[in-house]
């Protein structure tokens, strides 16, 4: 489990590439300290796992589900990376929770500057969307945000210098992808409507103990 608060930017130093898998080698330093076999690192928003590591750079393998449903094949050498290690039990919950697991890739339609706000359109499928709230939570490459606007296929998101600058939206541009993570709570919460009834009654309230 994540935060969506990137703790630094990683660069990709190798790509090994199978027919369908990667082993990525990514440079590093905060993310190392306390590291082991078997850690759960969130690279551009997706959990992977730490098969090994040195004092400046860890490696990961990127099985061939994730190759197809994340923007992770995009990487190249030289590639820069949002960083997040697993939420420790006893830190501060600074985003909302991320569980590292992709829901699709998005491209941004419209980056523009306001003031001191940069704005990103970001293109998503109706299903997504139907996932989302104005002002609810949302990842876009692991990056815990607020959505500010909401279309059937798009969502904008407004982003403070800080972020700009400490994680890879400062990087991207128009036509860009990145990975989508829509809120864990919503999607829980729309499957058991699915599930069970798709009326809210008095009665399903408290069936279901609210």
């Amino acid at each position: 489990m994540f935060t969506g608060i990137i703790e630094e930017l990683g660069t990709i130093e190798k790509m090994a590439k199978g027919q369908e898998s990667i082993a990525l080698t990514i440079g590093a330093k905060k993310v190392i300290v306390d590291l082991k076999v078997g850690d759960s690192i969130a690279v551009n928003g997706v959990c992977l796992t730490v098969t090994s590591f040195t004092n400046t750079k860890f490696t990961t393998d990127v099985m061939p589900e994730t190759v197809h449903a994340t923007s992770l094949s995009q990487l190249q050498i030289g590639s820069v990376v949002n960083l997040e290690r697993a939420m420790a039990a006893n830190g501060r919950f600074g985003g909302h929770f991320v569980s590292g697991h992709i829901d699709e890739v998005g491209t941004i339609l419209r980056k523009r500057s306001f003031a001191n706000a940069v704005y990103f359109n970001i293109k998503t499928s109706h299903e997504s969307t139907a996932l989302c709230i104005p002002r609810g939570s949302i990842a876009i490459d692991g990056i815990s945000l607020t959505i500010f606007d909401l279309q059937k296929e798009m969502v904008t998101i407004s982003i403070i210098p800080h972020t700009f600058n400490q994680t890879t939206l400062g990087f991207k541009r128009e036509g860009d992808l990145v990975n989508i993570e829509t809120d864990l709570l919503g999607k829980y919460i729309a499957k058991q409507l699915q599930t069970k009834s798709t009326t809210l009654t008095e009665d399903f309230l408290q069936q279901n103990g609210f």
